[in-house]
């Protein structure tokens, strides 16, 4: 049985795909199996992989196109992979030859850890050294190291900031947490690393032991172009409810210390503290406080809680209705106010539409 098991994705990477195999295959630490899932790669990819001899390789190719690493990297870590730790690379990065043995070395001796990641160098499409400073990747993988509710927190207010393929989990952990999930692109490693954060501790090696390749115009599957922007919101949105999952209250406050002064000992309705603490943290477009709205809403809606909620909070339907005239959710007068400012530059729909925004509210009631 090797120790570790190296689940490698590829699809359409045959510029950088040796690299990242032979980065793994020149491990000081050798001990591990090298599980490459091809997901029907149209350029040389698949020849690729099929050109290395090595035994501790098991290289495996969709015949049709799943659409996603999500799906071989499920299918590897479910049916295929043997080993007691668990470690994600792309085919577009490359590890320095130190990662493994470092990271073996880490969990063994820290039992009480259940993944380790790295610091990260970013590199270009040629392999050089990233140096836009300006831009996203330059520094945000290299992050310091938080207790497991301090992550909730930071997922919960900035989104991800660990870098995918310098991880290395113990596979128990994922027997624990689940796999991944299917209908997250954007962010499934996020909702990974949330659900591992609820139940352990992780550990950040601050040493660059991955060097994460920034692609031209945006084209890594985070990069900053319309589709991903767009679906990324959706997705964080989605993800939020894992934090319902929390049901002690003195965890939430690890996660939340606001979440304290609505402390009612044994009759504390916790997803109506969730939901207050959420409207309370800042995320990017508000995505965190619509989460809360709508706890909030399913508490006063239900006539049992409302009664207590009340009592104990002294908060109902029509503190809620105060709320939602507050919170600008879905960011409807900053829109109102784009379009007005520029509405000698819109077609006539548009401008019929900006009128609406500012007259009367995109949700208004249009029978009145």
């Amino acid at each position: 049985m090797p120790k570790v098991s190296v689940i490698l994705t590829s699809f359409n990477h045959a510029n950088f795909l040796r690299d990242s195999i032979e980065s793994v295959l020149n491990q000081t630490f050798t001990d591990f199996e090298l599980i490459i899932w091809d997901d029907s790669s149209t350029d040389e990819s698949w020849s690729i992989i099929n050109e290395y001899k090595d035994t501790r390789i098991h290289a495996f190719h969709n015949e049709e196109r799943m659409g996603s690493e999500i799906w071989g990297m499920n299918k590897a870590i479910a049916e295929v992979a043997r080993g007691e730790f668990i470690a994600i690379n792309h085919s577009d990065d490359i590890w320095e030859s130190e990662k493994l043995e470092k990271q073996v070395v880490y969990l063994d001796s820290h039992p009480e850890i259940g993944a380790v990641f790295s610091h990260v160098q970013p590199i270009n499409e040629e392999g050089a050294s990233f140096t836009k400073k300006d831009h996203f990747y330059y520094k945000i993988f290299n992050q310091p190291n938080r207790t497991r509710h301090e992550w909730l927190r930071f997922f919960f207010t900035n989104g991800n900031a660990l870098c995918h393929p310098s991880i290395l989990i113990r596979k128990f952990c994922h027997e624990e947490c689940g796999i991944y999930r299917d209908c997250f692109f954007q962010t499934d490693d996020t909702d990974m690393w949330i659900r591992l954060c609820l139940k352990y501790e992780i550990y950040v090696l601050p040493e660059k032991l991955v060097r994460f390749r920034v692609r031209n115009n945006e084209a890594n599957i985070s990069g900053n172009r319309p589709e991903s922007r767009i679906r990324g919101i959706y997705e964080f949105y989605k993800l939020l409810p894992i934090y319902r999952q929390i049901k002690s209250f003195d965890d939430l406050v690890k996660v939340f210390p606001s979440a304290e002064k609505y402390d009612r000992k044994e009759e504390t309705d916790m997803d109506f503290v969730l939901g207050m603490v959420a409207l309370e943290e800042s995320s990017y477009y508000h995505v965190a406080q619509l989460f809360g709205q709508d706890l909030l809403f399913e508490a006063v809606s239900d006539p049992k809680r409302a009664i207590n909620i009340k009592r104990l909070y002294d908060f109902d339907c029509k503190t809620l209705i105060a709320l939602t005239g507050q919170n600008d959710v879905f960011s409807i007068e900053a829109y109102a106010r784009i379009l007005s400012s520029h509405s000698w530059r819109l077609t006539r729909p548009l401008r019929f539409f900006a009128r609406i925004i500012r007259d009367r509210g995109y949700f208004g009631n249009l029978g009145e």
